[in-house]
C-alpha cells in the first residue's frame, strides 16, 4: 500500500466506474422529514452470482468517503475501497455470494445526490438538496431489493456511516434480512464525534468559492474547505497509537507531497495528502449532506431495547478496542439491549490500533476478518474437536462435557461463560439444548464460537453480566473457570440471578495427588496435564481452593448445593469414597436457597 496511505480506502481514484449500473425510481419520493425528490438514480455494483433460490445475495453499505465500487471487478479494473475484504476467495467471498454495493442517496458518484440535476428547475440542486436521512437511503436500498428481483439480504453488512445504515436495516424492514453485521459504528453519533462534523462543514461554508452551496455555475469549486473538512475528519479516523507509530519518529521529515497546505511536520504532509486526494472525487454539498445525515441518526431516540425489539435477524457487533469515534462502549450498550430485547447477537471488540478506520487496514485483517467469514455462514467444521480445551485444569478428553450433560435436560437454554472455544456450546447443542449463548474474553475464541455458528459476547466476568436479565436461562454454565476469577463472589451471584439454577466445576485443590507434591517438595505443585504443567508465574489460576472451601462459601452464602459430581480424572472414575482427598475435578449444581 502507499506509505501515505496504508488504508484500502485510499487507494482509489476519481476516475470514471467502469462496472456501475444505474437505476431510476420515479416519484415523487418523500423523505423522512417531509421533503420530496421529483425522481431518484441509485447507483450500485454487483459481485458474483446470485444461486437458484435468490438466497446468497450480501448488501454492503459504505462508509462517508465510500461509494458503489467496493472491490475490482477484475484484473485490469481500479481498485475499491474494501479490496482487501471483498473478492472470490475473500473473507466476504463472491464465489458464494451475489454481493451488492451501492451509492448512498445523497452521495456524489451516480446516486441522486446535491450534485444532480433538479428536473423541475433544469439546474443541480446544490443547497435545494433536501435533507436526508440514513433511514432515507435505506429505502432507496430497499427499492433496490425489489429491483433485482430480490426477497431478502442473507446479510448486510456495514461500517462507520454504513453501519448505522445496517442498524436501521435491522429495524426498519426487520424481514428482509437474515443477518445484521455492523462495524465500528454507534446508536448515535457522540457530541465529540459531531463537534468534530460541525468544525468541518464550516469550513466549506466559509470557504469564499462556495458560493451558498450554488458553485457548479461559478466555473470553481470550496476545494480549500472540503479538504480542510476531510483533514479534520480523518483525525477521528485514526488513534492517537496509530498517529504515534506513523509520525512520532519522522516527526520533523515531512513527506514529499505537491501541496499548498502546511507541510513542515510529518503529520501534516499526510493530512495535506489526505485532503488534496479527496477533493478529486467528492462534492463538498454531499460531505455536507452525508455527515448531517451521519449527526441526525439516533437509533430509537435513545431506547435501544423497544428499537431491537422490531428486528428479526441475528447481529454481530464488531468495535475496534482504539476507535475514539464510535468507541466500543456503543457496541456494549447495543448487545446490552439486544439481549434484553432477546434476540440472538454477537459482540467482539478487536484490539487493534488503527482507530475507527481499522476495518480498512490489513492489521488484524484475519482476526476481524476471519470474524465476518464466520458469521456469514454456514458453521464451520473444526479439526480439534476432538482434543480437550487448552485452558482446563485436571480434566480428560471430554470428560467434564460428558457430566454436565447430566445435569441439564434437553432443550434448556444455556449460558456458558468463559465457554472457550465453542466446544461445550458445540456438545450442548448436539444434545438438544436451545438459546445457546457464550461469555469469552479471549478473542481467538471467539472467533472459533463464531466459526461453529454460536452467538458469544466478548466480556470479561469480573464486571458481571449486565447485558442479561434476571432468570434469563435455565442453566448458567460457569466451568474451569472460577479458580481464575478476581470477584468470585459477584460473579457466583451473577450466575444465579441470570440463570435458574448454575452449574460450576473447578479443581479441587485439596486432592491427594497436589497435597502430596506440595508436602514433599515445599513449592508449588505441578502435574503433566494442562497449566498445572506450567510453571507457578504462568499459571492461569488465581484463587487454589479446595472442595471443603467450596461448601463452606455456598453455606456462608445461602447457596443450596444441589447435587455434586466428584471425578478423578487421572483414572477417568467417578469418586464416591472421601471426595475432598480423591477427586481433582468437581461439578455442583447450585441454586439460591428459597
Amino acid at each position: 500500500m502507499n506509505p501515505l496511505t496504508g488504508s484500502s480506502d485510499d487507494q482509489r481514484s476519481a476516475r470514471p466506474l467502469r462496472h456501475a449500473q444505474k437505476v431510476t425510481f420515479d416519484g415523487p419520493v418523500t423523505l423522512v422529514r417531509g421533503e420530496t425528490l421529483p425522481v431518484v438514480t441509485v447507483a450500485y455494483e454487483t459481485y458474483g452470482e446470485l444461486d437458484a433460490e435468490g438466497s446468497n445475495a450480501v448488501l454492503l453499505c459504505h462508509a462517508l468517503s465510500g461509494d458503489s465500487h467496493v472491490a475490482r471487478h477484475d484484473e485490469a479494473d481500479d481498485p475499491g475501497w474494501w479490496d482487501i475484504v471483498v473478492g472470490p476467495g475473500k473473507y466476504i467471498d463472491t464465489e458464494r455470494f451475489f454481493v451488492v454495493c451501492s451509492n448512498v442517496l445523497g452521495g456524489c458518484r451516480g446516486s441522486t445526490g446535491p450534485g444532480s440535476v433538479d428536473p423541475e428547475h433544469d439546474q443541480r440542486y446544490g443547497s435545494r438538496f433536501p435533507t436526508v436521512t440514513v433511514e432515507d437511503m435505506v429505502d432507496m436500498q430497499r427499492r433496490l431489493l425489489g429491483h433485482l428481483g430480490l426477497s431478502r439480504w442473507h446479510a448486510v453488512i456495514g461500517a462507520s456511516l454504513g453501519a448505522l445504515q445496517t442498524l436501521a436495516w435491522g429495524v426498519r424492514y426487520p424481514d428482509l434480512l437474515q443477518r445484521a453485521l455492523v462495524i465500528a459504528g454507534g446508536p448515535t453519533l457522540t457530541a465529540q464525534g459531531l463537534a468534530f462534523d460541525v468544525v468541518g462543514r464550516n469550513a466549506i461554508l466559509r470557504d469564499p468559492r462556495f458560493h451558498g452551496g450554488q458553485y457548479y455555475s461559478q466555473g470553481c469549486d470550496p476545494d480549500v474547505g472540503l479538504a480542510i473538512a476531510r483533514m479534520l475528519g480523518h483525525i477521528t479516523y485514526l488513534s492517537p497509537e496509530s498517529m504515534a507509530a506513523k509520525f512520532t519518529a519522522d516527526k520533523y521529515s515531512p513527506r514529499d507531497v505537491d501541496t499548498d497546505f502546511e507541510k513542515r511536520f510529518s503529520v501534516g504532509s499526510y493530512l495535506a495528502y489526505q485532503g488534496d486526494r479527496f477533493v478529486e472525487r467528492f462534492d463538498a454539498n454531499s460531505y455536507i449532506a452525508l455527515t448531517i445525515a451521519m449527526d441526525l441518526f439516533d437509533l430509537g431516540d435513545g431506547d435501544l431495547e423497544s428499537a431491537f425489539s422490531r428486528s428479526q435477524c441475528r447481529w454481530l457487533l464488531l468495535s475496534f478496542a482504539t476507535d475514539w469515534l464510535f468507541p466500543p462502549e456503543q457496541s456494549r450498550q447495543m448487545t446490552e439491549a439486544l439481549l434484553r430485547a432477546g434476540k440472538p447477537v454477537s459482540h467482539a471488540n478487536v484490539q487493534s490500533q488503527g482507530g475507527h478506520d481499522a476495518f480498512l487496514l490489513p492489521e488484524n485483517l484475519e482476526r476481524y476478518g476471519g470474524m465476518i467469514r464466520a458469521f456469514l455462514g454456514p458453521p464451520e467444521a473444526l479439526v480439534d474437536d476432538a482434543s480437550p480445551p487448552a485452558e482446563c485444569v485436571l480434566i480428560g478428553p471430554g470428560l467434564d462435557i460428558q457430566h454436565f450433560l447430566k445435569l441439564i435436560g434437553s432443550g434448556e437454554s444455556v449460558l456458558d461463560l468463559g465457554c472457550g472455544d465453542g466446544r461445550v456450546l458445540r456438545a450442548l447443542a448436539d444434545h438438544g439444548c436451545a438459546g445457546l449463548v457464550g461469555v469469552e474474553l479471549d478473542e481467538g475464541h471467539v472467533l472459533n464460537c463464531l466459526r461453529r455458528g454460536f452467538d458469544v459476547v466478548h466480556a470479561d466476568l469480573n464486571q458481571g453480566l449486565p447485558m442479561f436479565g434476571s432468570a434469563r436461562f435455565d442453566v448458567v454454565l460457569l466451568s474451569q473457570t472460577l479458580q481464575s476469577l478476581v470477584n468470585t463472589e459477584a460473579v457466583v451471584d451473577e450466575v444465579l440471578r441470570v440463570g435458574r439454577r448454575g452449574i460450576v466445576a473447578f479443581p479441587n485443590f485439596g486432592y491427594r495427588e497436589l497435597r502430596q507434591r506440595l508436602l514433599e517438595t515445599g513449592r508449588f505443585p505441578r502435574t503433566g496435564r494442562g497449566p498445572l504443567s506450567l510453571p507457578w508465574y504462568e499459571c492461569p489460576s488465581r484463587r487454589f481452593f479446595s472442595l471443603r472451601d467450596w461448601e463452606e462459601f455456598c453455606a456462608d452464602r445461602g447457596i443450596r448445593v444441589e447435587r455434586s459430581i466428584y471425578l478423578d480424572t487421572e483414572t477417568n472414575r467417578e469418586v464416591t469414597d472421601d471426595p475432598h482427598l480423591n477427586a481433582d475435578l468437581v461439578i455442583t449444581t447450585i441454586t439460591r436457597q428459597a
